[in-house]
């Protein structure tokens, strides 16, 4: 069955991994600080010596043109012969004595400016080889300074990637970046005594609250079994294995929304085609008794990441696509694709129609649209925190958008 072609969406900004570098077309002419301390450095070095340049050049033009008179005039050189290949002007012998001496002036100030003109191209020559020196100087000592900020951002990078084990720990004199590597060291120190109690706490909530339920349904459903109870007991009793099946949910949607919120360690190769068409599996009786036609085209998108959690967005949205959907004749669409160098997992679905302003709050737990917390049979409002949290926690991004008519057309890109 032809899909029907979603309305165009402008890509989403491309979100930033902490754990990987962001891609440079020439990296060696990214503006780091090591960079401009190098510029800053080879750049002072080049002013002082074209400074230096020009006043030697001033001074030795100046001593050069001292005396510019002659020491001696030829008052006769009746018999005087003279040859010179760097003053041709004097070795025709028919000069006159006046046309002879303006030959030797005009001959001196040529070989002056010869010696300037000389004097400057070796002094830039140097210049320019000093110019190099200073710069790769610079470069080093840049990086040597540096070198600290650099083991600092390796100690970010790593924690960013859920690695909260690492230190700093910079030996060194007690200055400015010592203390910044302190400062930084102790607030890890911080964070790593909070998301240890976190995980402690998922861990307890997760045995503490399971269990009790779970015991409440299994009395529920014995009771529920005996056909000698009364009619007015198995009512009660279908009310509370109701709640308590809804508790089940919440419990369980809060407990991976804590375990979600984390970057994901351990990474495999998962195809949100596979998550999806799984998910549209788990919703097709649901969809069917609804009267909702699931369809579209589930393209291979192979991403980096926890398949459980992705099937659970893929899950998630389908799942509130077919709930909050028209009551006659309405459909959902599901494709997956790459588009721009990321995988795309695109639901939309007929509903009633959302006000733009009201998109945000969809993304908030226990929210929903127009209706806040308890008080639906669709879900306990966090079907989208979820989504929104794993998808954060795979590096990705979700967005909403109205769709003309009614509905919604969820977008969710992870990188590949």
């Amino acid at each position: 069955m032809t899909a029907t072609p979603a309305p165009p969406q402008t890509p989403p900004k491309p979100t930033w991994d902490p754990r990987r570098p962001m891609a440079q077309p020439l990296p060696w002419l990214r503006p780091t600080i090591r960079i401009r301390l190098t510029l800053l450095y080879g750049g002072m070095f080049l002013i002082a010596g074209i400074l230096l340049l020009s006043i030697i050049y001033l001074l030795a033009a100046q001593a050069l043109r001292t005396g510019n008179e002659p020491l001696y005039k030829i008052v006769d050189f009746s018999r005087l012969k003279v040859t010179s290949s760097d003053c041709p002007g004097i070795a025709d012998g028919d000069l006159t004595l006046p046309v002879f001496n303006d030959a030797v002036s005009q001959c001196i100030d040529h070989q002056r400016q010869h010696a300037l003109d000389n004097l400057l191209s070796r002094s830039l020559l140097a210049l320019l080889g000093l110019a190099i020196i200073a710069f790769a100087f610079g470069y080093a000592m840049a990086g040597r300074v540096l070198s600290p900020l650099g083991r600092i951002t390796r100690t970010a990078r790593a924690v960013a990637g859920s690695d909260l084990s690492r230190r700093i720990e910079l030996d060194g004199p007690d200055d400015e970046l010592k203390e910044l590597a302190d400062t930084f060291d102790d607030m890890l120190e911080r964070l790593q005594r909070a998301f240890t109690a976190q995980q402690r706490f998922v861990g307890n909530a997760s045995h503490e609250l399971r269990t009790p339920l779970a015991i409440n349904r299994t009395l529920l459903e014995v009771h529920l079994s005996d056909p000698g109870a009364p009619m007015e007991l198995q009512q009660l009793g279908k009310t509370l294995l109701a709640t308590n099946e809804r508790s089940e949910q919440l419990v369980e949607g809060l407990l991976l929304l804590a375990r979600s919120d984390n970057q994901i360690v351990e990474r495999k190769p998962v195809d949100l085609a596979e998550v999806a068409e799984q998910a549209v599996d788990q919703v097709h009786a649901e969809a069917v008794a609804k009267g909702v036609e699931i369809r579209g085209e589930q393209k291979s998108a192979v991403v980096q990441g926890n398949g459980v959690l992705l099937e659970r967005i893929a899950l998630n949205l389908v799942q509130n696509a077919v709930r909050y959907n028209v009551p006659d004749n309405g459909w959902v669409e599901v494709h997956t694709e790459i588009q721009h160098g990321q995988a795309v997992l695109l639901v939309s679905n007929t509903g009633p129609v959302v006000p733009a302003y009201e998109i945000d709050n969809l993304f908030e737990p226990f929210r929903r649209l127009r209706t806040e917390r308890t008080g639906s049979d669709k879900g306990v409002g966090l079907g989208l925190s979820i989504v929104r949290s794993v998808a954060r926690a795979h590096g990705g991004h979700i967005s909403a958008q109205p769709r003309e008519g009614g509905g919604l057309v969820m977008r969710v890109t992870l990188p590949v």
